[in-house]
């Protein structure tokens, strides 16, 4: 482990050096992302920092502990200081989530209990952006329909960071809420329930990470460039010269030609930009392809059998039935109070990834 930590510090140094350089931020899209990765391994190289030192430390305390007995429990709190150390720089190596520094589109949808459900897919929906807010995200209602007693059949939500801030690893709005994702349901009796029953209802929480615009590089050796002898009329270019141009990308075999142009260059570059376009078509159907996958693995129905979680209000409790989390603070979570529930799901990840690692 420590050997890849070495990497990774010297790695931080080179990304410091860099970026200390005025001619890197001429360009601002590779800035971005030397400031990002800088972020990613900051933490990391910092905790390694102080794991080394308490190491000396610990060496130092036990030095003068062979002389002065008093020094022993200094040198317990340190190997406990070291040990904790360790296992968050463990943590701090679990592979990345790609995704988690991506803003979301956030989907809530009624489901089985009638209007009951719609007046709790309100309730989430204020939960969600009280949370949003007291974590300093921007919130923009995209669509929603709304119930006739005030709730919501389906609304759809942006989250977002604020600015062009680069959040702090694991703290992404995608890091956060992608745990969201899923069926709620909620056992409480109905504000139209006359003989004070409880019922149980359920609504469903769709999360994907905010569609970006996808950027195509196109390796020339993945293209097959023809040249033939335009046809028509053009000019005196026309059927004298091979100008016209037609490529083929192998990987997809897509197809894009020209022959408008005067020159084979021109042409050359006419094709290029049709190629380039119909290749980022492709790229976007897949992305959202995947995407469209993504929101049906989470919540296949909006069923009370497909929970993922339970809103218990006669005893005030929430309880998340992927990894045992359980509190009875379920007015604070309403109310936008979600850290807690959230990491109850990344610390079960993490330990996941660990273990498989």
């Amino acid at each position: 482990m420590f050997e890849a930590v070495e990497e990774l510090v010297g790695e931080h140094a080179d990304l410091e050096k860099k970026l200390a350089d005025p001619s890197v931020h001429a360009d601002q899209a590779n800035a971005r992302r030397l400031n990002k990765r800088y972020a990613e391994l900051t933490p990391i190289v910092a905790t390694y920092r102080s794991w080394k030192q308490t190491g000396d430390d610990i060496e130092t305390a036990r030095e003068l502990a062979a002389d002065d007995p008093e020094f022993a429990a200094e040198v317990k709190e340190l190997e406990k200081q070291r040990e904790e150390l360790t296992e968050k720089l463990r943590l701090l190596l679990v592979p990345r989530d790609p995704s988690d520094d991506k803003d979301v589109i956030l989907e809530i949808k009624a489901g089985a209990g009638g209007d009951e459900s719609a007046l709790f897919a309100g309730d989430l929906l204020r939960m969600y952006l009280r949370y949003a807010e007291r974590v300093g995200w921007k919130t923009e209602i995209i669509d929603a329909t709304e119930s006739e007693l005030g709730g919501y059949k389906d609304v759809q939500v942006a989250v977002k960071t604020k600015g062009n801030q680069t959040p702090e690893p694991g703290q992404g709005v995608w890091a956060r809420l992608k745990y969201e994702g899923g069926v709620h349901r909620v056992q409480r009796v109905p504000a139209t329930e006359s003989q004070g029953r409880i019922h149980t209802s359920a609504a469903g929480v769709l999360v994907t990470p905010e569609a970006e615009e996808v950027d195509v590089e196109i390796n020339p050796n993945d293209l097959r460039i023809d040249v033939y002898r335009s046809s028509g009329p053009g000019g005196q270019s026309v059927n004298t010269t091979d100008s016209a141009v037609r490529i083929t990308h192998i990987p997809t075999g897509v197809v894009a030609s020209c022959q408008n142009e005067k020159s084979q260059l021109q042409n050359k570059e006419q094709a290029l930009r049709i190629l380039r376009s119909r290749l980022l078509a492709m790229a976007q159907e897949e992305a959202e392809r995947e995407a469209a996958d993504a929101r049906r693995s989470q919540v296949r129905t909006v069923d009370r059998s497909e929970k993922i979680r339970t809103y218990n209000f006669p005893e005030n409790r929430i309880s998340d039935h992927r990894v045992g989390f359980k509190a009875y603070n379920l007015d604070q979570v309403l109310d936008g109070d979600l850290d807690a529930v959230i990491q109850a799901c990344v610390d079960a990840d993490s330990a996941a990834k660990l273990a498989a690692a």
